[in-house]
């Protein structure tokens, strides 16, 4: 088999799966099948496609035959497979915790098929060699997103969830503005929107000031998707509110895909200004690192404190882009990947509180450490890994994102970086004291909690998993740096992807 025949397949999988799930009408049990099948699915294809990548390099393919720039491109380098392996793990935790979480009638109504639509956005997100491309895929994850955030008990969405939805489509909805108006903008300029075509015609553009404002535009638009300050703040109003599952898929995908997207075009197109660009870039990292955290140490509520905490984590992985250094994008990747895991997994842990407790209110949990010493366990991994404690995958983040602000003599904004992580683990702290260490408020907890519900094991094991594998990738960091370097590699001299789209004519004079 070519590689490039694999390159529609992360595609054809979520899309299959989720007609499938349709089909199924209303039989929960295979509609549950499918869910969680077709992301086991999509995983195996995934980490082949990265063995194809780490074998070959980056690969590309033209849909309909038509030579590029003029058809649609797939492409997969050593970045994008890796995001699809990890979307790939994410999808299968959340759907496995929700195929148990969720009761007959929210499966029914259709939250499967509606997972397998936002994670069709986000692979075709990363598998999009066009920037008009990009545009429609990120329509696709809006409307997959948009409908699971009013995904509410028995079906029906909650005040908070239409509220937090309604900032969610408005804000998404600009920046879908700003992109097209950046797209119309690049295409008048160069007559091409293949990105690996844009990546040369940029070069020779005629009106660099021009392509400058153009790039800030982009810079706002994914700055949105990836909530960078000051763009954050539907991001706390939406994610409380929707379901455990929801907003553990949503931690691990929604703002990653804006971050990706700023990486792909902020080291292969926007090149002709770095100075003013990833300055501004640099300066929106401290302060987004600095605004998130403040946010999470200020909050009472686990979802809310747990979502500034996704702000404040993308701070970092943007850092490391400003950096515009093989060791800060290399940085800014390994950090990527162990934030979403990290972070989904907290997300499931909340959900499992609130079943052992009753409650996401921290001033009415209590006790859970001497009568949930295993679900203990389960929150102070990802919660030690978020802030950065060895052995623990977030340590090794954390220290090659300060290494490569070192090395660069950005004293300042590491100096942020340092004060966050601190920060990161006083409200980690807060939440293991609140939670696990000091008494309940009313009643020490009973076997289920003092108002919870018993904790099904079907719900433990994905939280397990994605805990283990903060775990091994802080213990055995190397394969995951590995993967980092020759994407970070890849990033910084653009011509093996150049000619893996355009052929020999890819090659930058």
């Amino acid at each position: 088999m070519r590689p490039e025949s694999l390159l529609a397949a992360p595609l054809l999988v979520p899309l299959i799966a989720a007609v499938l799930s349709l089909v199924a009408g209303r039989l929960p049990w295979l509609r549950r099948l499918f869910g969680v099948g077709g992301m086991a699915l999509l995983l195996a294809v995934a980490v082949w496609l990265l063995a194809l990548v780490r074998a070959h390099g980056p690969i590309a393919t033209q849909v309909g035959g038509w030579p590029a720039p003029f058809g649609i491109t797939l492409v997969a380098d050593h970045l994008s497979a890796l995001m699809l392996v990890v979307t790939g793990v994410i999808g299968l935790a959340t759907s496995t915790y929700a195929a148990t979480d969720l009761d007959d009638r929210e499966v029914t109504i259709g939250f499967q098929p509606l997972l397998h639509l936002m994670v069709l956005g986000v692979c075709g997100s990363y598998l999009a060699g066009d920037l008009f491309d990009l545009y429609v895929w990120f329509e696709v994850l809006l409307m997959g997103s948009f409908v699971l955030l009013l995904f509410g008990p028995k079906g029906r969405p909650t005040r908070a969830q239409l509220q937090g939805a309604l900032k969610y489509l408005v804000l998404s909805l600009v920046a879908s503005l700003l992109l097209l108006i950046g797209v119309g903008l690049v295409y008048g300029m160069t007559g091409t929107l293949n990105m690996a075509d844009l990546a040369l015609a940029l070069r020779r553009a005629e009106t660099p000031a021009l392509v400058t404002a153009t790039s800030v535009l982009f810079m706002g638009a994914f700055g949105i998707k990836a909530a960078l300050f000051p763009l954050f703040f539907w991001l706390p109003a939406s994610y409380p509110a929707a379901p455990v599952a929801t907003t553990a898929a949503f931690a691990g995908m929604l703002t990653k895909v804006g971050t990706y997207a700023l990486i792909r075009t902020f080291t292969l197109l926007f090149r002709q200004d770095v100075a003013f660009t990833h300055d501004l870039l640099a300066v929106a990292a401290a302060l987004t690192m600095l605004t998130g955290v403040l946010g999470a140490v200020a909050q009472n509520d686990l979802r809310r404190l747990l979502s500034f905490h996704i702000i404040s984590q993308i701070g970092y992985i943007v850092f490391g882009l400003a950096l515009d250094t093989r060791l800060g994008l290399l940085a800014a990747i390994f950090f990527m990947v162990h934030n979403i895991l990290a972070k989904s997994c907290l997300f499931l842990v909340s959900g499992l509180i609130r079943r052992a407790a009753g409650s996401y209110d921290l001033s009415r949990i209590g006790g859970l450490y001497a009568h949930r010493p295993a679900l203990a366990a389960l929150f102070l991994v990802p919660a030690l890994a978020l802030a950065g404690i060895p052995p623990l995958s977030g340590f090794w983040g954390k220290l090659l994102v300060l290494g490569a602000g070192l090395e660069a003599r950005q004293w300042t904004i590491v100096a942020v970086a340092v004060l966050v992580s601190l920060l990161t683990l006083l409200s980690m702290t807060k939440i293991w004291v609140k939670a696990f260490l000091a008494p309940h408020p009313v009643a020490p907890p009973l076997a289920t909690g003092p108002t919870g519900r018993p904790v099904p094991l079907a719900l433990v094991l994905p939280t397990a998993a994605l805990a283990a594998l903060t775990v091994l990738v802080g213990l055995f960091a190397e394969p995951l740096v590995d993967i980092a370097r020759a994407a970070a590699d890849e990033l910084r001299d653009p011509t093996a992807y150049l000619q893996a789209v355009l052929g020999p004519k890819g090659v930058p004079r």
